[in-house]
């Protein structure tokens, strides 16, 4: 009787030792609108319900009972694929930040806005009637390759250990960070129809697309912001093919999807926004 009772395992401590398990990296949707913190909160909370754990709080910190990081942040208005990191695959998202990304941006000449794209308030109203097709091709030429560019004050970037868009919102004056180098690898128009045009974009880390739109609109002498920004590739993973939508956030899903790492990478540098 001893044997039978030793070899008793409870459903939920199965369930939440395969979770604890669990190394790697794998993709999800995010959707518009909750903070890529939301989301990796969200798909927390799912997978510790599914485990049986009673009143998951992601939220808190001490005594993790699942590690789990993005790498990457997509702000709150931009969908498209965040990856994931889960146990020792957390030390992997460095690779996340400084890899190749893709996107599809959605521009709207004319009006340019404070946070740069279309949750801001309106700054500037300039005409685009003047604005052609060739002219965008001609222009986007310039933003190939190595450049320099400017982030947007509304960033995740820091002054004094807060994030600059917070301390915006919060009255204080912020002053422009200095241009910094980055890469864009193809730049291409997909549609032009003014005051909307659409780009297909693929860059390397620390690359803003909302920067690229309002440095654009001052290069076409008028001015734009992002109306839609999504995310449709980083490093191996890609929108179509990877990315996990909430209903798929599932332990079996999760394993499916799921890129293992090897023990021992080096730690990761915190995230900051790209988009």
């Amino acid at each position: 009787m001893a044997g039978n009772l030793s070899s008793t395992v409870s459903p939920v401590s199965s369930s939440l030792s395969r979770l604890q398990a669990l190394n790697g990296l794998f993709a999800v949707y995010k959707k518009q609108g909750p903070t890529s913190a939301d989301v990796l909160n969200a798909l927390k909370e799912a997978l510790l319900k599914e485990a049986g754990v009673q009143n998951p709080n992601p939220r808190k910190r001490r005594k993790q009972s699942l590690k789990m990081g993005h790498g990457g942040t997509l702000d709150s208005a931009a969908s498209g694929v965040l990856v994931v990191g889960v146990g020792n695959g957390t030390k992997m998202l460095s690779t996340m930040l400084t890899g190749s990304k893709k996107y599809v941006a959605v521009g709207e000449l004319g009006k340019a806005t404070d946070t740069l794209d279309a949750t801001g308030s309106v700054t500037l109203e300039k005409g685009f009637e003047h604005i052609t097709r060739p002219d965008v091709e001609a222009k986007l030429k310039a933003f190939t390759g190595d450049i320099m560019q400017v982030p947007p004050l509304y960033s995740a970037l820091k002054k004094d250990g807060q994030r600059l868009s917070v301390l915006l919102k919060k009255g204080h004056k912020v002053e422009a960070k200095p241009a910094r180098p980055v890469t864009v690898y193809n730049l291409t128009l997909l549609e032009f129809k003014p005051p909307l045009f659409t780009l297909d974009i693929e860059c390397g880390g620390g690359f803003y697309v909302r920067s690229l739109v309002d440095d654009l609109g001052k290069a076409l002498s008028s001015c734009a912001h992002v109306k839609e920004l999504t995310r449709t590739k980083q490093g191996q993973f890609t929108l179509q093919e990877h990315a996990l939508r909430e209903e798929q956030w599932t332990l079996e899903h999760v394993l499916q999807s799921l890129q293992c790492c090897s023990e021992g990478e080096p730690e990761p540098e915190p995230p900051e926004a790209e988009t």
